[in-house]
């Protein structure tokens, strides 16, 4: 193992966490950004926290990754990757959603391909999931969600 691996991812989450703190600190109209930058605050300090931990040479991550662990990660960040560069501009927030969280649940889910009952428990999950989301966040928390095609 790499003794910088953890040292350089975690060095790279704490950058991505810094830079999401700012986005949500510096964008405008400032009540959209209220959870965000909640939200935010907690990322980049439990980022800092894992950073310092692991320059101090007192992470407890494990071995670093394997190829077969980057592979088992590998759709999951394509599908990720396509979801906030481009699905959820172009196909709207809720859809966009929809489609990551179902690929996603597809992707990881061990059930059978083959079988009509496992697609049905996934549609189900997905349609579940996206209705609590929307509950949440648009009616009992009342923050602002991206607006596009579909609500």
């Amino acid at each position: 193992m790499n003794i910088f691996q953890h040292k350089i991812s975690s060095g790279l989450v704490t950058f991505v966490a810094v830079m999401v703190c700012y986005v949500s600190f510096t964008r405008q109209p400032a009540d959209a950004y209220l959870f965000p930058r909640v939200v935010s605050i907690f990322f980049l300090g439990l980022a800092l926290w894992t950073f310092i931990k692991a320059l101090m040479g007192r992470s407890k991550a494990g071995n670093g990754l394997s190829i077969n662990m980057f592979k088992n990660m590998a759709p999951g960040v394509l599908i990720s990757a396509m979801y906030i560069f481009w699905a959820a501009k172009s196909l709207g927030f809720y859809t966009a959603t929809s489609i990551a969280f179902f690929l996603l649940l597809t992707s990881y889910d061990p059930a059978p391909h083959s079988e009509y009952k496992s697609w049905f428990k996934r549609i189900i999950i997905t349609a579940s999931f996206v209705a609590i989301m929307y509950a949440l966040f648009a009616k009992i928390l009342v923050v602002y969600t991206p607006r596009g095609m579909f609500i």
